[in-house]
């Protein structure tokens, strides 16, 4: 094996094994950031010494046991060994080293899983949270994260830096919350996971489209989870979303980068095996929904409309009743305008556009979506529809105004400019 070959196997071991590392000695350190520097510590000894003697048959256990002889030292250094040898002796540093021993080899899920709650902590701001969660999960490097969202790479690292020292500092306990505040906090970690999907499948800002790595990472992060919580119904449901949503990645993008939209695509290009695992995770969220006596959840709700889209052969089978029904439930479950504004979409597909602009009508007026390009997008979509291209045209242009995203801007100004034409041709 060449010193390319054994570096590109030490870098695949590396994001395999780095966040099983990381957690395993955060429940031993229980500081993440220090936590984080052994880990990473562990991959310098690797990156020097696999390459002369070759990778181990067992490369994750090699690097948890340079991580614990690290910690070990860690531990000796902060003399917090030594206070027990002065207390009641040598033979007490055998036993704090053996338990060391013992916790390091432990299952390494539950470990996986309270440090998914701690990079998901709700006292960190959701920026915090998600920049953390891609660092400590997802592996991704600082320069990463900030190519990512188009943010300067020494603020992604003070952010990261900031939110360690608050975790720090606020003793978060490294354990899976209690019963009672579980939901809450699984609210939050499905929350950054799915954030961070969206910024994949349709970045806020810069010049591509969609960033696809980032949405693989939240689908890795989502998929972990079930093997951790896999009996809370959401989890499922936020997989199933993720999955049926990640099928249209090939049709989504046209030869020169440009966004294709929902109905101009070629569905023979969905990826049917992420449609088929979407299902498949679909109805085991239902299921276990309705086996605990729970309606279904959001993420199951949304899951079920794109399944929708999914399993329609063209856009004229899309059962639209079916797609308001469940907004109609999500509503109910997740009320906001973003939620709102989405269903006024398939009322108009299922009642007709003027059913559906006299609903967007009523959220212009609201504040929450003052700034939201998507709103006026929608505004236009439906005047084109009623022929009222003049009218459209000055919706599209203010959409672009609002979008940060430069392939997003084109295609709302090349939609603008075609309202123009439009009205210029006698009827």
């Amino acid at each position: 094996m060449t010193a390319d070959d054994t570096h590109r196997a030490i870098e695949a071991v590396w994001r395999i094994e780095q966040a099983k590392l990381i957690a395993g000695l955060t429940r031993i350190v229980r500081d993440v950031g220090i936590a984080e520097e052994l880990a990473q510590d562990a991959l310098i000894a690797a990156l020097k010494h696999w390459p002369a003697n070759g990778i181990p048959d067992r490369p994750g256990a090699w690097l948890m046991a340079v991580a614990k002889n690290l910690a070990i030292n860690q531990l000796q250094r902060k003399k917090r060994l030594d206070r027990k040898l002065e207390e009641i002796g040598h033979e007490s540093q055998e036993a704090v080293i053996q338990d060391l021993d013992a916790a390091l080899d432990d299952v390494v899920g539950d470990d996986l899983l309270s440090l998914i709650f701690i990079a998901c902590h709700p006292i960190l701001e959701r920026e915090a949270r998600a920049a953390l969660t891609l660092r400590l999960l997802g592996g991704l490097t600082t320069a990463e994260i900030a190519r990512a969202f188009l943010a300067a790479e020494p603020t992604i690292q003070q952010r990261i830096v900031r939110a360690k020292r608050k975790l720090a500092q606020a003793r978060v306990p490294f354990e899976v919350p209690h019963k009672e505040e579980l939901g809450q906090r699984l609210s939050s970690v499905l929350e950054i996971i799915y954030l961070i999907f969206n910024e994949g499948y349709a970045a806020t800002a810069g010049e591509d489209w969609m960033r696809p790595r980032l949405c693989d990472e939240a689908l890795r992060l989502a998929r972990i989870l079930v093997g951790l919580a896999g009996e809370e119904p959401e989890v499922h449901g936020l997989v199933a979303l993720m999955e049926i949503q990640s099928s249209r990645f090939a049709a989504r993008i046209g030869p020169s980068g440009e966004p294709v939209l929902l109905f101009d695509q070629n569905r023979a290009r969905w990826d049917q095996a992420r449609i088929r695992r979407g299902l498949a995770a679909l109805g085991r969220a239902e299921n276990k929904a309705e086996a605990l006596g729970r309606l279904p959840g959001p993420y199951t709700l949304q899951a079920a409309i794109t399944a929708c889209h999914a399993v329609a052969r063209t856009p004229e089978e899309t059962d639209w009743r079916r797609i308001v029904a469940l907004y109609d439930e999500l509503a109910e479950t997740t009320p906001s305008p973003v939620v709102e504004m989405n269903r006024a979409v398939a009322v108009a597909f299922a009642a007709g556009p003027e059913a559906g602009l006299e609903l967007i009508d009523q959220l212009v007026v609201e504040p929450a979506l003052a700034n939201y390009h998507l709103l006026p997008g929608i505004r236009g979509d439906l005047l084109v529809k009623l022929g009222r291209y003049r009218e459209a045209q000055i919706e599209f242009e203010r959409a672009a105004g609002l979008t940060r995203n430069a392939r997003e801007r084109a295609l709302l100004l090349d939609r603008a400019r075609e309202c123009a034409r439009n009205a210029e041709i006698p009827s």
